[in-house]
């Protein structure tokens, strides 16, 4: 068994106000008694300027708010999924990444992934993202040791590919990251069903840490999203809904779950090559 906790942040464009609101929240998860706390998508900078961006990001190396939430995983000796920051790189073309963080109870860096799946999508005539023209696409996939459980680590977008998720599972993962920053309309239609069937096609519990509300902005445009952080059991069932509001929940996961369902269901083991089309 393991309690998990997991962070419904509305993160604004400020890296050092959004650590703090982070370093808070995970306080109360782990005196709710979470072992392993996780935190949304662009924990630290939800912006819609790349102008902005580029004056507040930093690289890996130097950045405040990954050096603040490695020190508050040692703190309090939890495992710590950093859903995402964004970070700046070494592109010529400036593009940042926007990279998951592991972090260890003593607040070591266990594993990163930067995701692999660009949300570039007109999805109203209003509301046209373009996530490539400010980030890059990872290339890696990415399955991590946290002790307990093996960790697949994807973000938002990625749980629309789930040939990313059978991939994971197959390397060994038993929990499945999917921290996002979901747009308002199409977390309505699809969110909740997308991440049920992750879980059940895996087999794994997945641990959907979310943005939510209206996004303040100093410079750009305010941003909506979705909410509802989720936990998934392996066999689809929601085991936690966090609504839309602002807060903390915290779950048990009982991981022998894991093997129970790819027991009953064993489709992990029955992929078949086949032609066409």
């Amino acid at each position: 068994m393991v309690r998990v906790g997991l962070l419904q942040m509305c993160s604004s464009d400020m890296p050092e106000e959004n650590l703090a609101t982070a370093r808070d929240m995970i306080a109360r998860a782990v005196a709710e008694g979470a072992e392993f706390v996780l935190t949304p998508e662009v924990t630290n900078c939800l912006s819609t300027s790349r102008t902005h961006q580029g004056a507040v990001l930093h690289h890996e190396g130097d950045d405040p708010t990954l050096a603040g939430l490695r020190e508050t995983a040692a703190h309090h000796g939890i495992w710590l999924s950093i859903g995402s920051i964004g970070v700046k790189t070494t592109d010529v073309d400036g593009r940042f990444a926007n990279r998951q963080f592991l972090i260890s109870p003593t607040g070591e860096i266990s594993a990163r992934y930067d995701k692999i799946h660009m949300f570039d999508v007109e999805v109203t005539p209003e509301e046209t993202y373009r996530e490539s023209d400010g980030y890059r696409p990872g290339t890696q996939a990415v399955v991590a040791d946290a002790g307990f459980a093996k960790v697949g680590m994807t973000i938002c977008y990625d749980v629309r590919f789930p040939a990313l998720h059978r991939r994971l599972a197959k390397g060994g993962a038993e929990i499945l990251t999917a921290p996002a920053a979901f747009s308002h309309v199409t977390g309505a239609a699809h969110w909740h069903s997308l991440l049920r069937a992750r879980a059940i096609e895996t087999g794994c519990f997945v641990l959907a840490a979310a943005q939510t509300g209206t996004h303040s902005a100093s410079r750009g445009a305010s941003r909506q999203t979705y909410g509802h952080s989720l936990v998934v059991a392996p066999w689809g069932e929601v085991l936690a809904d966090a609504g839309t509001d602002v807060g903390v929940i915290c779950v048990d996961l009982d991981l022998e779950a894991v093997k129970k369902a790819r027991k009953r269901v064993p489709s992990l083991t029955h992929d078949r090559e086949f032609d066409g089309p």
